[in-house]
């Protein structure tokens, strides 16, 4: 679906975005396949290529922070190891948009990788590894800990332990992000918020970013219950803001998950009719968090369940059109390069 770019000169950088090359794996998902991997054989192969085509549809797209996806583990190396190889292509990436030669958007200019958290004391030398293999673009971490009773919510591939975030020795492997200077991304449901608070209260000094607005469930058995839950998300969310060292992504709704939209992939849905779905839950966000610990993401290419490229950043925009620009900065740039460490993207006053 193609829309007039609202707001076309608003500088955004991208904080949240995968590269991968899925199609070797699709056979390991028998017919009939969990809905989640049907979202994504559209875009099974989705690098710099597919990526940069979407970043050039209009908006002002200045640069990008990557997120680990679990793509391009290096062959050959340790389990603990082989998370390395997502960070050495990733980082090649943003050399190949660095060169200047396919225009001005620093894509991967941050990168967030994986380690295995519950490697305790154990994972320092994967992070010094990781840092080395990215020295100038390597930010931070995201061990994700997505759990529910419900096995179909997510599918096999994505359910991590129940209570991760909760367990000792993944928190003794946490300990060393701040030692060696990293943040945290923390992608959970709606259900586990609060296993992100008792993180972040644990862990004062730790900064912190909730992915997708922590990820509202209207899908398999919590098919229907967005409005009934609302309420419970909502005061989750007031209590996590109350934790300094936690941001919050502002997207994330248009996964299949989610159902907002219902149906997809990215069928004709306008951006009006998307900034009314996620009113709530970005306006609650941004009230609970404000504009400098609140920052909009594409979650590419993930949300082409429910929005085009740029048909998503219209919708965002549409929800900040009472906001100062002053404010219009920091949700669409400013707040991301602060807690990615990328301040040298952002346009010079």
């Amino acid at each position: 679906m193609t829309e007039e770019i609202l707001e076309p000169e608003l500088a955004i950088i991208d904080p949240h975005h995968h590269l991968w090359d899925l199609r070797p794996l699709l056979p390991m998902f028998p017919e009939p396949r969990h809905r989640f991997i049907e979202t994504i054989v559209p875009v099974a192969h989705y690098t710099f290529d597919q990526f940069l085509a979407d970043v050039q549809t209009g908006h002002n797209i200045i640069g990008t922070v990557f997120m680990e996806c679990g793509a391009f583990y290096r062959a050959g190396a340790s389990e603990a190891m082989k998370v390395v190889g997502e960070v050495e292509y990733v980082n090649g990436v943003a050399a190949q948009a660095g060169s200047g030669l396919y225009g001005n958007a620093q894509l991967c200019a941050g990168i967030v990788g994986h380690a295995d958290l519950m490697l305790g004391d154990g994972v320092g030398p994967v992070l010094e590894a990781l840092k080395a293999a990215a020295p100038e673009r390597f930010k931070g971490i995201r061990h994700q800990g997505a759990w529910d009773a419900d096995p179909e919510v997510l599918g096999p591939p994505f359910h991590a332990p129940e209570g991760l975030y909760r367990d000792s020795t993944f928190r003794e492997g946490f300990a060393h992000l701040a030692k060696q200077g990293l943040s945290f991304d923390a992608w959970i449901l709606e259900p586990q918020i609060p296993d992100v608070i008792d993180l972040a209260k644990a862990f004062p000094d730790m900064p912190i970013c909730l992915d997708h607005c922590g990820t509202p469930l209207g899908n398999a058995s919590y098919e229907g219950r967005l409005h009934e839950r609302f309420d419970i998300w909502r005061e989750n969310i007031q209590a996590l803001a109350k934790c300094e060292n936690v941001s919050v992504k502002l997207g994330g709704l248009a996964m299949h998950n989610c159902a907002l939209p219902e149906e997809g992939p990215a069928a004709g849905v306008g951006s009006e009719t998307l900034a009314a779905l996620w009113r709530p839950y970005i306006q609650t966000c941004i009230e609970a968090f404000g504009p400098e610990r609140a920052m909009f993401e594409s979650n590419y290419p993930v949300d082409r369940w429910g929005a085009t490229y740029p048909v998503l950043w219209n919708a965002f925009k549409r929800l900040t059109q009472g906001a100062s620009d002053d404010e219009k900065h920091a949700l669409y740039a400013r707040t991301a390069a602060r807690f990615y460490g990328i301040e040298h993207l952002l346009p010079q006053a």
